[in-house]
């Protein structure tokens, strides 16, 4: 990668903080309600934190392409609380406790009203859309909509299940890149682009998001904790099978692969320990395996944008992946 020229963290903190900071402003702004519970519930979701990457990527796009105006703001603000209300959904369905280090929405306020804030804040999300008069705009956040609920519902039924490599690109693709995409996507709408460049900017958000889930589902397994603001391994407690696990279901004795089938149909630990799933990923080098279909996907995302015209957006985006890959929560 020596001839491309790819900013520092500090280059791109500089470059979006004011940026990002009118999202979280109007993220804020959106989440509140004449209905106080609402108002509570978002203001905690934002208080939470987060990277908040698919914002940042909605504006590096953009950026990129040399749009500046007012509705990249409100549009940063649309894509994380798609992603929040996501959030929101999955710790119900999962039966979470924690999120980022604290207590999740539905252990503070129960289920019944989370299902309903999420709800709320997806069509608050598609309220905001409206405000650019922009079908394509609609377009791509409904098509995304429906391939989320399309994922977790595929998810859901492949609980406890074993699945294979095939199947789990999908998923992930479902669940997490193509909110990356379309953030990608959505920049490139916003500046009026053309269909070729916003298609290879939805190309680096989907290998950018696939990357990431990735090197999210290995941190689970291996991760502590305190890292994770959340119990460590909840991928297995919860029956859910990614790629390093896969990988060794593939490549281990009849007696390993009996120890990670247990963990997927029992949902926990009782019988078969978290170190134990851990020495057999990587005696057969599957949690390696993963990080290298990371990186690579990480490296397909810088690539997809290798020619476009230099800036300091571009250059940014080139940041990205390096991130994404190298961090530890």
């Amino acid at each position: 990668m020596s001839p491309l020229s790819i900013a520092s963290a500090a280059e791109v903190e500089h470059l979006l903080h004011d940026d990002l900071q009118a999202v979280e402003q109007e993220f804020a702004r959106q989440s509140q309600s004449q209905v106080e519970v609402i108002t509570e519930i978002g203001d905690y979701l934002l208080a939470g934190g987060g990277k908040r990457i698919r914002p940042l990527l909605l504006l590096l796009s953009a950026k990129s392409l040399g749009f500046d105006g007012e509705s990249r703001i409100r549009m940063g603000a649309v894509v994380e609380m798609l992603h929040t209300a996501t959030l929101v959904h999955d710790d119900i369905i999962d039966n979470a406790t924690t999120r980022r280090g604290r207590p999740s929405t539905n252990a503070k306020w129960g289920n019944s009203k989370c299902v309903l804030a999420g709800d709320w804040l997806y069509m608050q999300s598609f309220q905001t859309a409206l405000r650019e008069r922009n079908f394509h705009v609609l377009d791509l956040l409904i098509t995304l909509t429906q391939q989320m609920v399309e994922g977790e519902l595929l998810q859901t039924e492949k609980l406890g299940h074993l699945i294979n490599e095939e199947e789990y690109f999908d998923l992930i693709y479902r669940k997490t890149a193509c909110l990356f995409k379309v953030s990608m996507q959505l920049g490139a709408a916003l500046a009026g682009s053309e269909d070729v460049i916003e298609q290879r900017l939805g190309e680096y958000g989907r290998n950018l998001g696939i990357a990431f889930q990735i090197v999210d589902d290995v941190l689970d397994l291996t991760a502590t904790t305190a890292k994770l603001g959340k119990p460590a391994a909840s991928d297995l407690r919860e029956g859910k099978a990614t790629l390093a696990v896969i990988h060794a279901l593939e490549r281990g004795t009849g007696a390993e692969r009996e120890c990670i089938r247990t963990v997927l149909n029992d949902r926990g630990f009782d019988r078969v320990t978290h170190a134990t799933i851990l020495d057999i990923l990587k005696r057969h080098g599957s949690i390696a395996y993963a990080m290298d279909a990371a990186r690579a996907y990480a490296e397909a995302a810088r690539q997809s944008i290798a020619e476009m015209p230099r800036s300091a957006a571009q250059r940014a985006l080139l940041w990205v992946p390096g991130f994404v890959v190298n961090r530890e929560n």
